[in-house]
């Protein structure tokens, strides 16, 4: 049943998946970061069950970064930032990855997923801070490092409902892929691994005793999927125009901050 309060959710997730979709084709991101830490915050308020809000947030997170990671990845491949033999070995194992994650995010108890998204969130912004290498073009690893890389990318980015480019951008940059191609690179990588991490958080959802809200398929609520990529799809391609345009410096310097605001938001909460 559609009310009142569905549709005001619909219309504040509209204005999520503009942030959303920007910050995807700048960054790389799925835009998980943002979303997660979003619904967790404004699924209670309309309604949804304490108990079933991490789950709901952690799956509707990867259902948008199916389509907004999809539509930043064809803006990046149009402008000739993505890596495709990266992505070919990548992708495997992230999307394995994307399903061990969702099976053990929904064993852990409900108030140590944001406590654990909030760690991973503020580890990634430490590494990027400190990744003081400067680039240097060189061959990528063979196949099965990057396949094991994608399964360890692939779980943690499930775990915390992201789609994988906070662990990818700086993987494939210290790999020797320029941070232009590792950010388009992973926006392919992403869309891939959360269809794993979404399909098994729908299988699960189907199989929770908790009572789900309406309009939802498994653990993922359709108003706020639909609210978010409604507008995150067509925002990517401002994203993908500014990181084309900024040098990579200030890029990373944006991720880090953006890192840690989100991580340290997530540890308060």
């Amino acid at each position: 049943m559609i009310t009142s309060l569905t549709v005001l959710l619909f219309v504040v997730c509209m204005l999520l998946g503009a942030c959303v979709g920007t910050l995807s084709g700048l960054l790389g991101i799925g835009g998980g970061l943002v979303v997660v830490p979003a619904l967790t915050f404004l699924l209670p308020v309309f309604g949804i069950a304490p108990a079933v809000v991490m789950p709901i947030a952690l799956a509707t997170s990867l259902a948008t970064i199916v389509l907004t990671s999809s539509a930043s990845a064809w803006r990046h491949f149009r402008l000739g930032n993505v890596h495709l033999n990266a992505v070919k070995a990548l992708v495997p194992g992230m999307m394995l990855g994307g399903i061990l994650g969702a099976a053990l995010a929904d064993r852990l108890p409900p108030d140590w997923l944001p406590r654990l998204f909030g760690v991973i969130v503020l580890a990634m912004a430490l590494q990027m801070s400190l990744n003081r290498r400067p680039y240097r073009a060189r061959p990528l690893p063979h196949w099965l490092r990057l396949s094991f890389a994608g399964t360890l990318i692939g779980t943690l980015s499930s775990l915390a409902g992201i789609g994988g480019g906070s662990f990818t951008v700086p993987y494939l940059h210290w790999r020797g892929v320029s941070m232009h191609r590792a950010i388009g690179s992973a926006s392919a990588g992403g869309a891939m691994l959360a269809v794993g991490g979404m399909i098994s958080f729908v299988w699960l959802g189907w199989h929770q005793t908790e009572p789900l809200p309406a309009l939802s398929v498994g653990y993922v609520y359709l108003p706020a999927l639909l609210g978010v990529v409604s507008t995150s799809v067509w925002m990517t391609r401002v994203g993908a125009q500014l990181a084309v345009r900024l040098p990579t410096a200030q890029i990373k310097r944006i991720f880090a901050v953006f890192l840690v605001i989100v991580g340290v938001s997530m540890l308060l909460k």
